[in-house]
This record gives structure tokens, sequence and C-alpha cells, in this order.
């Protein structure tokens, strides 16, 4: 599970002494633990598709941070919250192409927006970018 290499990076960080690497795998930890307790209440389990969608959320968090520090000069810190990024982020899947979600709408035999919609949703979950399947479709 993404989770277990996770843990296993923080632990890494902290015998490097990493306080910037080990901050970020922290965080991610922390909501991974409160995506479980919510999980539990609904007597479900906690995936790797659902970790996905933590990194994803907490990458996205970490664009506007780095956004922000930019504006206000402060250079340095955005490279920090960069070098964070970056080091999530190789826990992602291959996201899809374009092209190759093109291809696949060319494939579908309903090629309507929720049909088409709701086969990526069903079919490739957290590996498509959705507002790119929308896109696409509309090109198409």
């Amino acid at each position: 599970m993404i989770i277990e290499e996770i843990k296993k990076a923080n632990t890494e960080a902290m015998k490097n002494r990493d306080q910037n690497l080990r901050s970020i795998y922290s965080v991610v930890i922390n909501k991974y633990m409160q995506a479980q307790i919510e999980a539990r209440l609904l007597k479900k389990e906690v995936n790797d598709d659902d970790m996905i969608r933590i990194i994803q959320k907490t990458i996205k968090e970490l664009d506007e941070e780095a956004s922000n520090y930019e504006k206000v000069g402060n250079v340095e810190e955005a490279n920090k919250i960069k070098t964070q990024r970056g080091a999530i982020e190789g826990y992602l899947p291959k996201m899809l192409s374009a092209e190759e979600i093109h291809q696949i709408i060319s494939t579908l035999p309903d090629r309507s927006i929720p049909g088409v919609m709701r086969h990526f949703k069903q079919n490739y979950g957290s590996r498509v970018d959705m507002k790119m399947v929308s896109d696409e479709l509309k090109n198409f």
C-alpha cells in the first residue's frame, strides 16, 4: 500500500534529519489516519484510491501555498514547498494523457456526457483528471 511506502519514507527523512520532507510526510500520514477514522464509522477501509485522492488534494494545497509565497516574494519557502510536492507526487500513479482519454472515448458506445463521465469514474477513478475528460469530450 502507498501509506506503507510513505511511512518508510518518513522514517528515512527522520534518520536523515530532513525536516522539510518529514513535515509533508507527516501531513499525509495524519490525513490518512483521519480518513481511516471516518472510514471506520462507515464500516469501510481506506484503500490506495483513497490515498491517491489524499495526495492529490495535498498537492493542490501545496501549489496554492507555493503560489502565495511567490506572490509575496518569499522564494525560499516556495522552493521548500516545491520540494515537498515533488516528494509526494512520486506516489501517484501515471495519469491518463489527453490522447489516451480521446482514444477511450472513441471506443465507447454511449458518448453522452453522463455516460462518458460515469465510465471514467468507475473504470479509471483516481488515474484520470475528470476535467481533462470533460475537455476531451467537448472537443470530440
